[in-house]
C-alpha cells in the first residue's frame, strides 16, 4: 500500500513561515508602544463583546419596560401616569398612531388594568425588572474588569437602580422643557442629569469598588452621546414607528423599538468601556485602583496614585 506523496517545502519558504509568529509579536509590541490607548481599547472591546452585551441589555430593557408600563398604568396615581405619558411622548416625539397606542394604555380605567395585571403579575414584573439591573451591572463589571459582586451586596442595588431609572424617565418631559423655562435651561439640565445618573449607575452597580472620579469620563461620554441621540430621536422615531404600525401592526412597532434600543445600548456599552480605558485600570501606575472590600478608599487611592506621577 503506497502512502500519500509528501510535499517538500523549500527551506527558504519554511524559514519565512517559521519567522511569522515572531514578526507578529514584534508588530503587536510596536503597536502597543506607539498607540497604547487604541490597542488597549480594542482589546477591552473584544473582552466586553460590546454587540452581545448591548443586545442582551436592550432585550432586558425592553422586557422590563413593557410589563412596568402596565403596572404603573394600573397602580400609579393619575398625575404620575400623565407625567410619565407626557415624558415618553416628548422624548420620543410620538405622534399619530404610535402616540394614540401608548395613550390608550394610560387613559384606560385603572381598575380594569389592575384586575388584568393582578398581584402576581405586579410582583413578577418587579422581580423581572432586576434582570435589567443585572445586565447593566455585567456591562460595568466587564468594562472595568471587575469580578461579580456577591448577591447579598447587589440585590438592594438592583432594586434601587430600577426605581431611580423609572423616576428619571418620569421627569424627562418637564426636565427637557426646563420646568417651563424653555430649551435654554432644559438642554443643560438634561445633560447634567444624564451625567449624574450614569456616574451614579456605575458606582452603584460596581458596589463602590471603583472611586467616583475614575467613573466620571465614562459618565460624561455616555451622557453626551446618548443625549445627542435622544434629542435627535423625534426626527426619526415617530416616522419609523408609524410606518411600522401601518405596515405590520403592533409587531412592527416592537421590531422598530427593539432595534433602536439595541443601537442605544451598544453605544452606552462602548462609551462606558472607553471611559474605563481612558482612565486606565492598572494598579500601581497612577490609574484606577479598586477600593478595598467593604471600604471607601477607591477615590483616595486613585488620588494618591495620580499625585505620585
Amino acid at each position: 500500500m503506497t502512502g500519500r506523496p509528501r510535499v517538500r517545502i523549500p527551506e527558504g519558504l519554511r524559514a519565512r513561515f517559521a519567522g511569522l509568529p515572531g514578526r507578529a509579536r514584534a508588530l503587536r509590541t510596536d503597536a502597543e508602544r506607539r498607540f497604547p490607548i487604541i490597542t488597549r481599547l480594542g482589546s477591552r472591546l473584544l473582552t466586553v463583546n460590546v454587540l452581545d452585551a448591548g443586545t442582551r441589555l436592550a432585550a432586558q430593557v425592553f422586557l422590563t419596560a413593557v410589563p412596568l408600563l402596565f403596572v404603573i398604568a394600573s397602580l400609579a396615581p393619575e398625575h404620575l401616569r400623565r407625567e410619565l405619558l407626557d415624558s415618553l411622548v416628548r422624548v420620543l416625539g410620538l405622534s399619530g398612531p404610535s402616540r394614540e397606542q401608548l395613550r390608550s394604555v394610560y387613559v384606560s380605567d385603572p381598575g380594569n388594568l389592575r384586575q388584568t395585571v393582578g398581584v402576581v403579575g405586579t410582583l413578577m414584573a418587579l422581580l423581572s425588572a432586576t434582570a435589567c439591573s443585572r445586565a447593566m451591572q455585567r456591562v460595568c463589571e466587564r468594562a472595568w474588569r471587575m469580578p461579580k459582586s456577591a448577591a447579598r451586596i447587589a440585590v438592594w442595588r438592583w432594586f434601587a437602580w430600577v426605581c431611580a431609572a423609572l423616576f428619571y424617565v418620569a421627569i424627562q418631559g418637564p426636565l427637557r422643557e426646563g420646568f417651563g423655562a424653555g430649551l435654554w435651561l432644559g438642554v443643560p439640565l438634561s445633560l447634567v442629569s444624564a451625567v449624574g445618573i450614569w456616574w451614579w449607575t456605575q458606582h452603584l452597580l460596581l458596589g463602590g469598588r471603583i472611586g467616583w472620579w475614575p467613573l466620571l469620563p465614562g459618565a460624561l461620554l455616555t451622557a453626551v452621546v446618548l443625549e445627542a441621540a435622544v434629542f435627535a430621536a423625534p426626527l426619526y422615531v415617530p416616522t419609523a414607528l408609524n410606518r411600522s404600525l401601518r405596515a405590520y401592526g403592533s409587531l412592527g412597532s416592537v421590531f422598530t423599538l427593539l432595534s433602536g434600543l439595541i443601537a442605544l445600548c451598544v453605544v452606552a456599552t462602548v462609551c462606558i468601556t472607553v471611559g474605563a480605558v481612558m482612565h486606565g485600570d492598572h494598579p500601581g501606575d497612577g490609574r484606577a485602583v479598586p477600593a478595598p472590600p467593604g471600604g471607601k478608599g477607591g477615590a483616595g487611592e486613585v488620588g494618591r496614585g495620580s499625585g505620585g506621577r
